[in-house]
């Protein structure tokens, strides 16, 4: 009986000794779980490092977008009755935020005329005419 009894506290020390090196690692130089946890969140906290460059290269990335070219429209008429064709026209040029310009040319028989007018925000910097506003409403609604 104390023969049996002595194996299986010998049987249950190898047991936790194999838990132990499992854990802890062998004298034989091998790799143990504590390493492999430390290398582990090393790994992990560099892969959060890029996540946060990687967010603010993406935020950089947005805030140049909002202030490209985004939307845009044209609206042709005729200016004067007795000009035909609708060779008269109005460009919408606004960004994300809704901020640009306002190209109008307008043809005459004989002349042709240019206007440019800012917008910020969608308020213009001089009263837009109709077919100018007509084509900030369609810039802004694509």
């Amino acid at each position: 009986m104390v023969a049996a009894l002595v194996l299986l506290v010998w049987l249950d020390g190898r047991r936790a000794r194999g838990r132990r090196e499992t854990v802890l690692g062998d004298s034989g130089g091998g790799r143990d779980l504590v390493d492999f946890a430390i290398t582990l969140q090393g790994r992990v906290d560099d892969l959060h490092r890029a996540i946060d460059e990687i967010a603010a290269a993406i935020a950089r990335v947005d805030r140049r977008m909002d202030a490209t070219l985004a939307r845009t429209a044209i609206v042709r008429y005729d200016a004067y009755e007795t000009a035909g064709g609708r060779q008269s026209a109005s460009v919408a040029l606004l960004d994300a935020n809704r901020s640009g310009v306002v190209l109008s040319a307008i043809q005459g028989r004989d002349y042709a005329r240019v206007y440019v007018k800012e917008l910020d925000q969608v308020k213009a910097s001089i009263a837009l005419s109709p077919e100018e506003q007509q084509a900030v409403e369609r810039a802004m609604s694509r």
